[in-house]
């Protein structure tokens, strides 16, 4: 039986970018092909909704594409991943009497 090769965050978060952006590619194609003029009305709208939520994915997949890219680089600088801040809310709501 093999060694397994250890995990790595770096490396593991290099390849999903690069499957996340062949994702982005492949829905950026499907959205660009164009709609079939012989369809009805209903079948024309369920097509245009199809290709909205497409164009709302692919929009998803760049904000988290950005993010990881982001927290790569945090990686690769530091060592580890910084927590995200909840700054929702302030000063003196979380030290008020309750």
């Amino acid at each position: 039986m093999g060694r397994r090769k250890k995990f790595d965050s770096v490396n593991a978060g290099e390849e999903l970018l690069h499957a996340m952006s062949i994702a982005i590619e492949n829905i950026t194609e499907e959205i660009k092909k164009p709609v079939d003029k012989e369809l009805s009305g209903s079948q024309r709208r369920s097509e245009l909704q199809s290709i909205k939520q497409s164009a709302i994915d692919a929009k998803e997949l760049i904000t988290e594409y950005q993010k990881l890219e982001q927290m790569l680089k945090e990686l690769k600088k530091t060592g580890n991943i910084k927590e995200e801040v909840d700054y929702s809310s302030g000063f003196s709501e979380k030290f008020a009497k309750k």
